[in-house]
């Protein structure tokens, strides 16, 4: 779990960081002369939480998480050491998919959480510092639509996110053939499988629950 989450927080951060400022920029330009200004606020608590920091954070998880599961299951795989395992009397499956499987699903949660408060913070910092809007103008905004349900909505996302990229580098680690290229091979489709997968749950959960 450390290594699959307590390492991927400062990638997320960075991340969300500047998304939470480029987000309450582009909304100051927006509402300008037409919505009060305070509405940025509610425009960066909403597409953080809803969308941009579970999704963002998603596809770079996916990039450093399973390339990682693959890489590693792939290498073991071509060297004969799960096979070893087998041999052992030990269930690979057990030994090497679950825990990575269970620490995507704990992880990546806690990950998005983490990015979207980075990202809100970046937007009130920008709010403050670019915009003409003070903390208690920002902060309206934020509680304006605020509902519970929207953490609840991205840490839904977040856990079928690490549920999909988790379980798609084992498999793609697992199916790996032919040395060296084959591990290169695994790795890139593992992490544009869990790409593509991250955005068709961010759809399907849209349409299921918004």
């Amino acid at each position: 779990m450390a290594r699959l989450g307590v390492d991927s927080i400062p990638i997320a951060l960075f991340i969300a960081a500047f998304t939470g400022i480029v987000l309450a920029l582009q909304a100051s330009y927006t509402f300008t002369g037409a919505v009060p200004l305070y509405f940025v606020g509610v425009l960066v608590e909403k597409t953080m939480i809803l969308e941009l920091g579970p999704v963002l954070t998603g596809l770079a998880l996916a990039g450093r998480v399973g390339a990682n599961i693959a890489a590693e299951l792939g290498t073991m795989k071509v060297t004969e050491q799960i096979d070893a395992l087998e041999t052992l009397a030990y269930d690979p499956h057990a030994y090497l998919v679950v825990p990575r499987v269970l620490a995507g699903v704990i992880m990546f949660p806690v990950v998005v959480a983490f990015a979207n408060a980075m990202g809100i913070l970046g937007g009130w910092a920008t709010a403050l510092n670019l915009l003409d809007l003070s903390t208690p103008e920002f902060v309206r905004g934020l509680r304006l639509f605020f509902r519970p349900f929207d953490v609840q909505f991205s840490m839904i996302k977040a856990t079928s996110f690490g549920l999909a990229v988790t379980a798609l580098g084992c498999f793609f680690g697992f199916r790996t053939t032919g040395g060296a290229e084959g591990v290169g091979r695994a790795t890139t489709r593992a992490v544009v499988a869990g790409s593509m997968m991250i955005l068709v749950l961010d759809a399907f959960w849209a349409v299921a629950l918004l």
